[in-house]
Order: structure tokens, then sequence, then C-alpha cells
């Protein structure tokens, strides 16, 4: 579904993984006492990982990890920054690859108060082989759960001097949704809508077992029965969200870690 090839990796501003940090500037030797000396500025950097969702693909938009980064800002009073390590056509092993061997990706992560990771979909990505058949898929959702186990566990690694926040966000559909997995047709629509059943399970078990917080896009997306239609969040594409779908996203996002951080 969220597979784009040929986008390289930019830094800049956030899904699936967004880092919050709080960096409070060292102060100066004084001879005042703390209790009559101002408080120093904090700033919060937002740093996402990923695929194509929070990477922004077929959306001329700011994608959900800068908006997250405003709507944060306006909540603390204080600057949040934005960071995209989010790379079009990731899985989770090349989110895990990033962790392990990409020094600027592991700086970021080191500085975070949280992180915030979607990716999955690849993994899982509609092939002509399998077509619409659920148990051709089957299989490649438990190396899912295993791969974003270990990425919280790396996380939790780099961060381990002030224990990040980890936010993990499902899918409102990991292939085509709306009106564009209609057009394919029922078998379509119910495969796509078991496998992201699955692959969002294993999103959600991850979350809970590894004591993660969790954003249901499918909620936000197709309301709290699921029941309906997406398509409006949705870029020409039928996979990709549009402005709105960001802006979803990160409302979604930012009440899940205002909650979260008690801010």
């Amino acid at each position: 579904m969220k597979r784009t090839i040929g986008r390289g990796r930019a830094t800049g501003a956030l899904a699936i993984l967004i880092a919050v940090s709080g960096v409070t500037a060292a102060c100066g030797t004084s001879s005042q006492s703390s209790a009559s000396t101002p408080a120093a500025p904090k700033t919060w950097s937002v740093v996402a990982l990923g695929d194509s969702v929070p990477r922004g693909t077929n959306c001329e938009c700011r994608p959900y990890p800068p908006l997250s980064a405003d709507g944060l800002a306006a909540t603390i009073g204080q600057t949040v920054t934005a960071t995209n390590d989010s790379v079009a056509g990731y899985t989770t092993s090349g989110v895990l690859r990033q962790l392990e061997s990409d020094g600027a990706v592991i700086d970021h992560i080191r500085a975070a108060r949280a992180v915030e990771i979607e990716v999955g979909a690849n993994d899982v990505a509609y092939s002509r082989r399998c077509g619409t058949s659920v148990e051709c898929y089957a299989p490649l959702v438990p190396p899912v759960e295993r791969n974003l186990t270990a990425i919280v566990r790396r996380v939790r690694e780099l961060s381990s001097g002030h224990r990040a926040l980890v936010v993990l966000l499902d899918y409102w559909s990991i292939w085509l949704g709306g009106k564009y997995a209609a057009e394919k047709g029922d078998a379509y629509v119910n495969a796509a809508r078991e496998m992201t059943d699955q692959v969002n399970a294993a999103i959600k078990s991850t979350a809970t077992e590894s004591g993660s917080a969790y954003v249901d896009l499918r909620r936000a997306f197709k309301g709290p029965n699921y029941a309906y239609d997406e398509t409006h969040y949705l870029s020409s594409d039928g996979d990709h969200p549009n402005a709105a779908g960001h802006e979803a996203i990160a409302r979604a996002t930012e009440t899940v870690i205002e909650k979260a951080l008690h801010l």
C-alpha cells in the first residue's frame, strides 16, 4: 500500500515515527537562589519515523509530523521543532536498520522525549501473487510484530537516560481505501479490511505489551465504528492522506501525546 519508489529521506518537518523531546537550556553560575532565577526556556523536538504516510507522499502539503509539532507548541506555549526521518517505501526492517546504523537518526532518538512510529503496511503490501487471498498474506504479519517489538526496544535503549515515550500509529487501510478500494470489487475490500485488522492488531498488541502509546487512525478516518467512508481524507492515488487526512492524523496524535505526557 504505502510503497513509493524514488523518494529519498529528508530531514525536516513528522509519524509513522514521532519523537518528542524536552531539552532544558543550561543555566550559568549565579549567586542568586534558584527561587529567584528565571527558568530557562524549554525546546521540544518532534521526530518522525516510518513510511510514506508520515513522509507526506502524494500530498503537496505539510505532513502530520510538523502539524503535530504546531499543535503541541500551542498546547505547551513553547517552541516545538519537527524532524522527519521517515522514508517512503520503508518496512519495519528498514526502520530497524535506521535505528541500528543511521547516525543522524540515532542522535535524534537519543535526544527524544517521546517517539512516534508508523510503519508496517509495506510489509504486507498487495501483490498479484496473493491477490485477495488473506491466507497468502497472513504469514507476513507475525514478522511485523516482532520487528515492531525490536524497534521499540531499540528506541528505549537509545533514550535510556530519560525513558522516551513511544507512540505507535496504525492505519485506516494498509491498501487502497474509500471509493478507490470499492472500485476494485468486494473481494478486494474484504481482503483489505481483514489484512488491515491483522496489521493493526499487531501494532496495538506491541503498544500494549511494551507500554507504548497508541493512535487509532482507522477511528480517526472512519469514525468510532469504522463505518464512515474515508475517501475525503485520501489523495488522488487512494492510498495516501491528502491535506485534510494529515490534519486528522495530527489531531489524533496530539491528543495521545498530550494525554500520555500530561501536558
